[in-house]
């Protein structure tokens, strides 16, 4: 491995654990409190499937899935249900406000984008994976 290749796994470890930690403590815990909390469930149907399904699948997202980024295990795979989650919150939660409101979605939208493109990097489960086989 060169030093080049080290430093790009490294920044891939970097942004799949920041992306994923901030993605399940701001946004993730509290919808998993709120389906848990026992309060009448209040959240945009988004899918048509009611608004349960909706919140658990966001939370699916939200927690599981960034779970699965930071540990770098299915990393692609798991990628998609996190951009497209974020694609419903910047551009129809948050359709026709301003630009700030979509702003923190759409920032993850892409760093979720670009571990989808780049992969988990070496410092993953994805690899451990990948050289066992």
């Amino acid at each position: 491995m060169t030093p080049i290749d080290k430093n790009k796994d490294i920044a891939l470890l970097v942004l799949r654990v920041v992306l994923g930690a901030f993605m399940i403590y701001g946004h993730g815990w509290p919808k998993l409190m709120r389906l848990f909390g026992g309060e009448e469930i209040q959240f945009m149907n988004f899918l048509g499937l009611g608004s349960t399904v909706s919140l658990v699948l966001a939370v699916f997202a939200e927690v599981v899935c960034a779970l699965l980024v930071m540990a770098g295990a299915f990393t692609r795979l798991a990628t998609i249900p996190l951009i497209f989650t974020m694609g419903i919150a910047a551009f129809v939660s948050n359709a026709g406000g301003p630009f700030s409101a979509m702003e923190k979605a759409l920032l993850f939208m892409v760093g979720f984008i670009a571990i989808a493109i780049a992969g988990a990097g070496w410092y993953s489960v994805d690899a451990r994976f990948r050289n066992k086989i």
